[in-house]
């Protein structure tokens, strides 16, 4: 029964790392920290993708290799992730799209809480570990302002891009759907996906193929960057990972206006009221009273509803974690 509640737990982890992942200003790794399978994942992944276990392989075979690779914890929360980005390009966009307000606001308060739950880890705050928070505030911060660019299609960028956002994925704070976004890349990946899953189109898979083998590089390559820092300096990493979230939080207010937009041709145009554009891709944060008499209206109430709920989560998956589901 423990087994069973187990597995069911690390399947709703994985879910909720999938669906983190289609939301540009939400990290997977954010939810990979705050239910306590960061560090394992990163360990897990340095392994399968390294010269461990093929070197298990060829001593132990398949049985030991699997033991090695953690295969089981990895197959179940790869599962769910899978199972989490297809409810999150289906039913997460949806709710973008009609209750954006709430929805930003539930994951600015789960942002907060992770953030908080993430600096209670330093074991001590010395002199190098404020640095590391303010640099990793900072880092976080001038990329959620920076400016997105046009993507391609290019199979080389589309590569290079599944490299970096993957990387992004396994770094709480840093959204791995909004590194996609500035680079110009998510308005090309995320149709890609919807329409390799729905009519299986050759091109579509293509690009689909080379941005998952991206994908494998960026995992392989900065896991074991990762591990080694948690390893020789965990506090000073636990405190950059905190200044990640709290910059991150630009990225998320609930109140924001659209400035920028990208239209069905690709072209990125200033926004007007009234315009309808494919993709909105600038905003700028507004108070909840501006909002109300620029935009439309604020929906307060509702929002700092969600925003409690979402503060609440972290600390109950918290409390999940440490009875062991």
């Amino acid at each position: 029964m423990k087994n069973w509640t187990a597995t069911i737990g690390l399947v709703l982890k994985g879910m909720a790392m999938g669906m983190a992942e289609v939301i540009p200003g939400v990290s997977g790794g954010t939810i990979a920290f705050i239910t306590g399978i960061y560090e394992r994942l990163l360990e897990t992944i340095k392994h399968i993708l390294g010269p461990e276990v093929w070197r298990t392989l060829g001593r132990e075979g398949l049985a030991g290799a699997w033991s090695k690779a953690n295969g089981t914890f990895l197959l179940t929360l790869l599962g769910g992730m899978v199972f989490g980005i297809v409810v999150g390009v289906f039913g997460i966009t949806h709710l973008l799209e009609n209750y954006p307000i709430q929805l930003w606001a539930f994951f600015f308060g789960l942002i907060i809480a992770s953030a908080i739950y993430i600096g209670r880890q330093v074991g001590v705050w010395k002199a190098t570990e404020v640095v590391g928070l303010v640099v990793g505030t900072l880092v976080a911060y001038i990329i959620t302002i920076a400016s997105p660019s046009e993507g391609s299609t290019h199979l080389g960028l589309v590569f290079v891009s599944g490299m970096i956002a993957i990387s992004a994925l396994i770094l709480p704070g840093i959204s791995g759907s909004f590194i996609l976004l500035l680079m110009g890349m998510y308005t090309i990946i995320i149709p890609t996906i919807k329409d390799a899953l729905k009519t299986l189109a050759p091109e579509s898979l293509v690009v689909l193929g080379v941005f998952g083998a991206g994908c494998l590089l960026g995992l392989a390559t900065f896991s074991r960057v990762l591990s080694w820092t948690f390893k020789h300096y965990h506090n000073l990493t636990l405190a950059v990972l905190t200044g990640f979230m709290l910059g991150s939080l630009n990225k998320i207010w609930p109140w924001r206006k659209a400035v920028l937009g990208l239209t069905e041709e690709g072209e990125m145009v200033e926004l007007q009221p009234g315009m309808v554009v494919d993709k909105v891709i600038k905003e700028v944060n507004l108070m909840p009273g501006q909002y109300a008499a620029e935009v439309g209206p604020s929906f307060l109430a509702g929002a700092l509803i969600c925003m409690v709920a979402g503060l609440a989560i972290v600390f109950a998956l918290d409390r999940l974690d440490k009875r062991g589901l």
